[in-house]
């Protein structure tokens, strides 16, 4: 589907190939400007009698990185890129990338607290928050019976937290529901 073509399933293109290629080329090469001043700050030759330098490998990887950022941006503006007038994503597309992203974002939220200035939210942890959310993407997204999405809700979360607390002993974020449980 073109750059200027819509169908009656998917809505206007909200944004070519090329556009994209453009912004994330963009994105990458400030990423590695970045990571390149920082190494160049910590310094990325090579000390004789110890090795590399801090920056040794981050300012190489960045070097590249920045190139390859480069080739891309120059064949993008260039239109070299076949297919960069097809359309990236619809409006309906869109759409449904955000009826999962804006659920995860809040889910993060969840876990660890937020603050809104004056308004403090405090972090459910990791367990109560993925059963809020799990049980809630069930009913809503995926128009389960609220009974069932209930049950997998919590019985994820709980053979979670016994798998990683008990068994491998890997402590994950908690909030203060665990806190009262003694956990």
């Amino acid at each position: 589907m073109h750059n200027d073509e819509s169908t009656e399933d998917e809505g206007p293109s909200l944004a070519s190939n090329r556009t994209l290629e453009i912004i994330v080329a963009l994105l990458f090469l400030a990423g590695s400007a970045i990571v390149i001043y920082d190494s160049a700050r910590l310094g990325f030759g090579w000390i004789e009698g110890q090795g590399p330098a801090p920056g040794y490998f981050p300012f190489y990887v960045a070097l590249a990185m920045g190139i390859a950022s480069l080739v891309t941006l120059f064949q993008a503006l260039r239109g070299s890129f076949p297919g960069g007038d097809d359309s990236f994503v619809s409006v309906v597309g869109f759409g449904r990338v955000l009826t999962v992203l804006i659920p995860s974002v809040f889910y993060v939220m969840l876990i660890g607290g937020v603050n809104l200035g004056p308004i403090g939210i405090p972090g459910l942890g990791l367990y109560v928050a993925s059963a809020i959310f799990i049980t809630l993407f069930m009913i809503f997204i995926g128009k389960d019976n609220p009974l069932k999405s209930a049950l997998v809700g919590i019985g994820i979360p709980l053979t979670l937290f016994f798998m990683f607390e008990k068994w491998f002993q890997v402590p994950l974020p908690k909030g203060p529901l665990e806190a009262m449980l003694g956990y």
